[in-house]
């Protein structure tokens, strides 16, 4: 499932590939269109410029001097440029034609996720309304307020995209190993610097991922570079990682650097 710093890349790809490009056709599968029907799609976009492309936890915002396109990834979703890959492939969704020559793709497998396209800011903010702020930008005394009105589990708050949007099933288990705490630990049992060492765990942990998103799972220095692998051991101790199910989800850890009670730190 594409999370945040996935879809912090495809906005530098989109970016470099379509910012300040004009549109000069669309194709489109019609169902993975969300709100509008192929025809309207083409008579919105036909002719207009896109500009600089904007990011909203997994939402990926492209605006044009006219109305905005907004794109989901789903588990499977994607961004081609013709400029890398001239050939198209049969599971682009969305083919994006420019005046200046080329195409931008968005390719999705399983068509989950989706294209919508809103004609102002008010039907943006309408259709993202369900969104808390984003992991990445969010401050460290509105992310505490926030934490302080929750409870139960603290895997589940991380990954509720109405918390804080961004943070998926990998991203939440290497910011709880990073943080030493266990997916399972409730939140009303958190101490305040047991709080504050999540918030600078969530912005060491993307900030390190979108900086260094192709480098990321060989870092030696993370749990996602063995989560999943059997017999996986922790890169901090040593201790065979476990698994477990925590908001619905399979979900790694260390039985021995995040036991619940224990005080959080970083190696």
């Amino acid at each position: 499932m594409p999370e945040l710093a996935d879809v912090e890349y495809f906005r530098r790809f989109f970016s470099r590939h379509a910012a300040g490009k004009r549109v000069a056709g669309v194709w489109v599968d019609p169902t993975i269109l969300r709100n509008a029907t192929p025809d309207a799609l083409q008579v919105l976009l036909r002719r207009r410029r896109f500009e600089e492309p904007g990011r909203l936890g997994k939402w990926l915002i492209c605006p044009t001097d006219g109305p905005v396109l907004l794109l989901h990834f789903g588990m499977t979703g994607d961004l081609i440029s013709s400029d890398e890959e001239p050939m198209r492939h049969r599971h682009d969704r969305l083919i994006i034609e420019f005046g200046e020559g080329g195409e931008l793709r968005y390719r999705n497998m399983r068509k989950l996720g989706g294209v919508w396209i809103v004609h102002n800011n008010d039907e943006q903010a309408g259709l993202l309304r369900a969104l808390g702020p984003d992991a990445l930008s969010i401050g460290r005394h509105d992310f505490l307020a926030r934490l302080d009105r929750r409870r139960g589990g603290l895997k589940a708050a991380l990954m509720d995209q109405a918390f804080v949007a961004g943070i998926g099933n990998i991203l939440a288990d290497e910011i709880l190993w990073q943080a030493r705490l266990h997916p399972k630990t409730r939140i009303e049992e958190l101490t305040d610097e047991q709080r504050r060492t999540l918030y600078t765990a969530i912005r060491r942990v993307l900030r390190e991922a979108v900086e260094k998103y192709d480098y990321i799972p060989r870092k030696r220095s993370w749990l996602s570079n063995v989560r999943g692998l059997s017999d996986a051991a922790c890169p901090r101790c040593g201790a065979r990682l476990e698994r477990t199910v925590a908001a619905g989800r399979t979900t790694y850890f260390c039985p021995v650097c995040q036991t619940t009670g224990q005080p959080p730190g970083f190696s």
